[in-house]
């Protein structure tokens, strides 16, 4: 073992005390295993002894039988594992020293840290090692890096299970804040109110899919959200975009000839009246000072946009982070594309939840509702390259438009339906939109007195 190797594994975080005291705690009282069962598993501990004597536990209780210095010793024997925990001479040692009020919360704190750090230094250690051999492409290294370090984010990110009274006592106000609706986080509003009145607004944490075939206008959906967020004089807050297709001046082009309803083709030919650039001239300057930040970087991965929006947040009041789109991403080098695309959903999933905003996160669809006989409105089975987007989505919203498919029906002109075929905490439905096809530029369609189905359907 080369010399650099040999000394991380001489010195990585442990704390034997500790370990001893969870796995004494249990054999002074046999009950203690259910806390400590649902927060520790064999491999946080850092001795092999310990391992094993904590797995003849588990396989005890598991059986319902009781955990104590007899019963140990004689499971460690079926499995001829007793010599390797050092015999029954150490099982007695275990609770030495263990305080007559010992807190087993704190000894299994205390292992998880250490166990992480050791996680922490092994995979660091093995990117060290590879960059060093030097047979790899560097990019092959960085996606093993985000997949490994994306790992002990979600490793981290488990918490213990918690009653009603830990969560009640724990929300801000208590019990009376707690049953306010009033006073209950709400989520960002996306400005299209009956798909608020559905969904409550974008929450914190959440995961938001939403996909369509080309043309049906998912950018320009996402950016009329985008600059209601970051413009809203009730509630403005921070918008990162990061864009995977186009340039920020195009974007930007965009959300100003949208704002100022005017025709992006007369715009780009320069054919505009002076009322359009006074319009225009009014919205750059609403625009201006807005705390929208967009991102045009190509190839961008996952690393890259945590860093980014760590560095953000500590800035502004993130609200929303909308990512064009997912399929022309960097992800973790894996067997195929599908794989790779589950781990980029899953990473996006576990950053939402690390940062707390909720992620807009655009993706394409297949031809399977092109060549669907009748309804092409799209499907979740639908999602390209889906892997586990659908799993880590808490919400899959798409986008149709049904003069796409058939342009000589007037009815259907300017008419758009957001389709919510998946929400985790709330109904899914259809809401209809209208579409102003020269701005791109979706807009509140009135809703007709005569219109039965209500808000949505």
């Amino acid at each position: 073992m080369p010399a650099r190797d040999l000394l991380i594994e001489q010195s990585l975080p442990v704390n034997l005390d500790a370990e001893r005291f969870v796995l004494g705690g249990i054999m002074t009282d046999e009950a203690a295993f259910l806390a400590v069962g649902g927060k520790i598993n064999e491999d946080d501990f850092s001795l092999e002894k310990h391992k094993i004597i904590f797995r003849r536990m588990s396989d005890l209780h598991d059986r319902s039988e009781r955990i104590d210095r007899v019963t140990l010793a004689n499971e460690l024997m079926k499995h001829g594992e007793l010599q390797s925990v050092d015999g029954l001479s150490y099982l007695v040692t275990l609770d030495d020293g263990l305080p007559q009020l010992y807190s087993l919360d704190s000894y299994i704190t205390i292992v998880k840290e250490k166990a992480l750090l050791r996680r922490i230094i092994t995979v660091s250690q093995g990117l060290i090692n590879r960059c060093i051999s030097g047979t790899e492409d560097p990019t092959q290294i960085i996606g093993a890096a985000e997949e490994a370090l994306i790992g002990l984010g979600d490793f981290q990110s488990k918490s213990s299970l918690a009653n009603p009274a830990q969560i009640i006592d724990e929300f801000d106000g208590g019990i009376n804040a707690f049953l306010d609706t009033s006073k209950r986080i709400k989520g960002i509003s996306t400005g299209f109110l009956k798909l608020d009145e559905m969904t409550g607004g974008l929450r914190e944490g959440e995961l938001v899919i939403l996909a369509a075939r080309p043309a049906m206008g998912k950018t320009a959906f996402a950016l009329n959200i985008a600059q209601h967020v970051a413009t809203n004089p009730k509630n403005a807050k921070a918008v990162a975009v990061f864009s995977l297709e186009m340039s920020k001046e195009s974007l930007l082009t965009r959300m100003l000839c949208a704002a100022a309803r005017v025709d992006q083709q007369k715009f780009r030919a320069g054919y505009l009246n002076q009322d359009e650039r006074t319009r225009l001239q009014e919205s750059a300057t609403d625009m201006y000072h807005a705390p929208l930040f967009i991102d045009d970087t190509a190839g961008v991965n996952l690393m890259d946009v945590h860093a980014k929006l760590r560095r953000l947040q500590a800035e502004h009041d993130l609200g929303l982070v909308i990512l064009d789109y997912l399929q022309l991403m960097q992800g973790p080098k894996r067997e195929n594309r599908v794989q790779e695309i589950s781990g980029l959903s899953r990473g996006l999933k576990l950053m939402s939840k690390d940062l707390r905003v909720p992620f807009l996160v655009l993706s394409q669809l297949s031809r399977a509702p092109e060549t669907r006989q009748g309804d092409h409105r799209p499907m979740l089975s639908d999602l390209r390259e889906s892997g586990s987007i659908e799993q880590d989505a808490d919400m899959v919203m798409f986008i149709f438009r049904e003069e796409v498919y058939r342009p000589d029906k007037e009815s259907l002109k300017g008419i758009a339906e957001i389709l919510m075929a998946k929400q985790r905490n709330g109904p899914t439905g259809k809401v209809k939109l209208a579409f102003l096809n020269k701005f791109t530029k979706f807009e509140n369609l009135a809703l007709d007195a005569s219109d039965e189905d209500g808000p949505f359907e």
